[in-house]
């Protein structure tokens, strides 16, 4: 890969994939974009205004082949548009773009990056569930396909140890039919059974739906890996069948 130099790569977080829950800036880079590369899903989610533009994807677990593909585009001089759901920077594939340009030294020079921010699951699911966010949260996903389990449960512990509201990413598939159950189990270890939960599943798409639980309820919850998951802090409450987690304003 020869670089003209004056390609670029800009990195857009889409959000649930509707235009309407888009960032203005994420908009205008993929107006400006001559190329779209993502994967095929969230091409699809585009919709009609951007059907005119040259679009290039790869299959799921693919990812830095589709990082690749956006550096070949940009050294051809190319404005390029990576787009990902949700935020590019939380569990997106800014960093990876990151990484492949100092692997690829040379041949990358000249190609800036930068990074568009997006509305992420947690706080897009949060604002659906109620305000289960609204104190200090932390963000954990149970895919274990790149980080060990054994490292997922003791970030768990450690959450629930500092009382902290958590919002739950990648909760189960069908090779990890288990992995929310398993969670619960090890926040039991800490918190009430009573402890109040909520998840949200396809947000911002059709069929959209919420449900606020007890952390017991919420154990024995089958979930998909379109849902988003909400643990509370001790302090959280279920108020009108939302989940609120109280700033601590005095009323």
């Amino acid at each position: 890969m020869e670089s003209k130099g004056n390609g670029r790569i800009e990195v857009v977080g889409m959000g649930p994939g509707r235009e309407s829950m888009m960032t203005q800036q994420a908009l205008e880079a993929l107006d400006a974009a001559d190329v779209i590369v993502g994967y095929t899903v969230y091409l699809d989610l585009l919709g009609e205004r951007f059907a005119g533009k040259e679009l290039l994807s790869t299959p799921m677990k693919q990812e830095t082949e589709r990082c690749r593909l956006a550096f070949a585009e940009a050294a051809k001089g190319r404005s390029v548009a990576m787009v990902c759901s949700g935020d590019a920077g939380i569990y997106g594939m800014a960093s990876l773009m990151f990484e492949i340009r100092e692997e690829l030294r040379d041949d990358a020079a000249g190609i800036d990056i930068d990074v568009i921010p997006g509305i992420t699951a947690a706080s897009s699911g949060a604002a659906v569930l109620g305000a289960p966010l609204n104190h200090d949260f932390c963000v954990i996903s149970l895919s274990d396909l790149l980080t060990p389990w054994e490292l997922i449960e003791k970030r768990l512990r450690a959450a629930a140890e500092g009382d902290f509201a958590i919002a739950i990413y990648n909760p189960s598939s069908k090779k990890r039919h288990d992995h929310l159950r398993k969670a619960c189990d090890i926040l039991l270890e800490t918190a009430e059974p009573e402890r109040a939960c909520g998840y949200v599943r396809s947000i911002g798409r059709d069929g959209e739906e919420f449900r606020a639980c007890t952390l017991a309820e919420l154990r024995d919850t089958e979930v998909d890996m379109f849902t988003t998951v909400f643990i509370g802090n001790s302090q959280s409450r279920i108020i009108d069948g939302r989940l609120i987690t109280p700033r601590g304003y005095r009323l």
